[in-house]
């Protein structure tokens, strides 16, 4: 598939040969037993390499495969209220909170409204913002509290 006359050769072991015609880099290479490559098309004359063109496909793949495992992985960890929860259920979920937070973990506090409940939006607010500023952990705010459709929701970070 090459069409120029000549290229300019890098052999198996990465040694450069330099300006070869495109039939003897085509003998040399069935000669290794290995693939002409065109490794840089737009240079004057085009680099070419012999190198097995399966393992070098399977190298790509392990390098894009491991260049994901890379990045670090974001967790959001959840905890739902209700307008009526209970004192000691709060406390609980304040410890789960506080837990997930040590961990390094986001936080997306959610209380949840239903029926009659929506009518107070206001009180189930507050007491989601109360809630917050219960815990103990120093938190950033990342998402400010927003309103859903049935109730509200706000995302913590620790602070660092």
């Amino acid at each position: 598939m090459i069409r120029v006359p000549s290229v300019f050769l890098i052999d198996d072991q990465g040694k450069k040969i330099g300006n070869t015609p495109t039939n003897e880099a085509l003998r040399m290479a069935e000669d290794a037993g290995l693939d002409l490559v065109e490794i840089v098309p737009s240079a004057k004359p085009p680099v070419c390499k012999i190198i097995d063109w399966g393992k070098y496909q399977y190298q790509q793949s392990k390098k894009k495969q491991d260049s994901g495992k890379k990045k670090s992985k974001v967790i959001v960890k959840g905890v739902r209220l209700r307008p009526a929860t209970g004192e000691n259920d709060l406390n609980f979920k304040l410890k789960q909170v506080e837990k997930f937070l040590k961990k390094d973990y986001r936080v997306k506090v959610e209380i949840i409204l239903r029926g009659r409940e929506k009518a107070f939006r206001d009180a189930s607010k507050k007491k989601l913002q109360e809630f917050i500023d219960k815990i103990e952990t120093p938190v950033k705010i990342e998402q400010s509290i927003q309103k859903q459709f049935n109730g509200w929701n706000v995302l913590v970070v620790p602070k660092k």
